[in-house]
């Protein structure tokens, strides 16, 4: 199947792309847009991919769905599009950056700044009918987006894994951590910030890693 994805990850991804759950999935994809509003745009599906190629990764925060209310989703988690207000977890994910490293509180809550500095921004399912959170799980994206998760782990060394929640830390289950920084905390949620999330330093401690091991730090 011919899917339009950035070279490298094309690259990396080929064999995913001819399994018949990715065929499966790219049929209820495909239905969903045409009879439904589905969020991201679907120029911007694998965004993060476009933004972030399979050798410039540094680091991978994990998401779960793409934000569901209109406006929002831009194909990288967390991140909402120029002039959008910022959703909760964003503004306690940029308080943390805030505490963390003295950057200030941004204007915009695009990240993709972020992206451009090798920052891969997945989610684990990469569709979502609007105003349905979850409503395109377990169609097949989480196994597409645990399949990048492991050419990563097998091809590339020294990313930092940033996890937050339950749902993130589990889809790390497979990284090697002798050859890679995972970091996991509570979920910038919220309902979970205080449990953990604030405080965590996981920005800080992403760059230490990435110097220690000759790369630039992200300017967060």
């Amino acid at each position: 199947m011919d899917v339009k994805i950035e070279q490298e990850w094309k690259a990396q991804l080929s064999s995913e792309f001819e399994e018949e759950y990715f065929r499966l999935l790219t049929d209820f994809v495909r239905e969903e847009y045409s009879r439904n509003t589905v969020y991201p745009a679907g120029r911007n599906i694998f965004k993060a991919f476009e933004r972030c190629p399979f050798g410039s990764v540094k680091v991978v925060i994990l998401g779960q769905d793409p934000y569901h209310e209109p406006e929002q989703a831009h194909g990288l988690c967390f991140s909402v599009r120029e002039g959008v207000p910022f959703p909760p977890s964003l503004v306690n994910i940029f308080k943390e950056v805030e505490s963390d490293t003295g950057a200030p509180f941004p204007q915009s809550g695009d990240l993709t700044r972020w992206a451009d500095q090798g920052v891969l921004l997945l989610n684990a399912t990469l569709t979502v009918r609007a105003r349905q959170a979850g409503s395109h799980q377990n169609k097949g994206w989480e196994r597409f987006t645990d399949a990048v998760v492991r050419r990563l782990d097998a091809g590339r060394d020294n990313i930092v894994y940033i996890l937050w929640g339950a749902y993130a830390g589990r889809k790390g289950d497979f990284i090697n951590r002798q050859r890679n920084l995972v970091l996991t905390s509570a979920h910038p949620s919220p309902l979970s910030s205080y449990r953990g999330f604030f405080g965590n330093k996981h920005f800080s401690r992403a760059n230490d890693y990435l110097i220690a091991c000759g790369k630039t730090p992200i300017n967060w």
